[in-house]
């Protein structure tokens, strides 16, 4: 198929702005473009399809080199598979561990936030200046 669009609608077709297409192509992640007469980009329907993948990929947490790896394999075969499985276990893994270090933190915001509501109501008018949540993270960084 003959490259035939040019990369502004490229870039409507796809949601990618026109500099990380570009970007995309320096990094390897699209192959060279062929150019027209005038110098411009031209994409085929196939780059549009890898473009999108790109940006599928991406929104699923791939790293751009594991997006090359992603790449590399889309020919499809059952070692190829079992590749992309890994990958997948391997983001799971990391988005499990991501979620329990948040959990952990919003059980330390939501343990602050009790503190500071139960202390609000009791300050004198001489503590109005404190905070006892700064206090609290002053005593700890010394």
């Amino acid at each position: 198929m003959a490259p035939e669009l040019r990369i502004g609608r490229v870039a409507r077709e796809t949601g990618l702005n026109i500099d990380t297409i570009r970007f995309y192509e320096r990094e390897g992640l699209l192959r060279p473009q062929a150019r027209s007469k005038g110098g411009f980009r031209l994409f085929s329907r196939e780059d549009v399809r890898s473009l999108k993948f790109v940006r599928q990929a991406q929104e699923l947490g791939f790293s751009l080199k594991e997006i090359r790896e992603l790449l590399a394999l889309r020919g499809g075969c059952v070692r190829a598979c079992e590749h992309v499985r890994d990958l997948l276990e391997q983001k799971v893994s990391g988005v499990r561990q991501k979620l329990e270090e948040l959990k952990k933190l919003e059980r330390e915001l939501a343990g602050a936030l009790a503190r500071c509501r139960a202390e609000l109501p009791r300050r004198s008018h001489h503590d109005e200046n404190r905070c006892p949540l700064l206090d609290e993270i002053r005593a700890g960084s010394q």
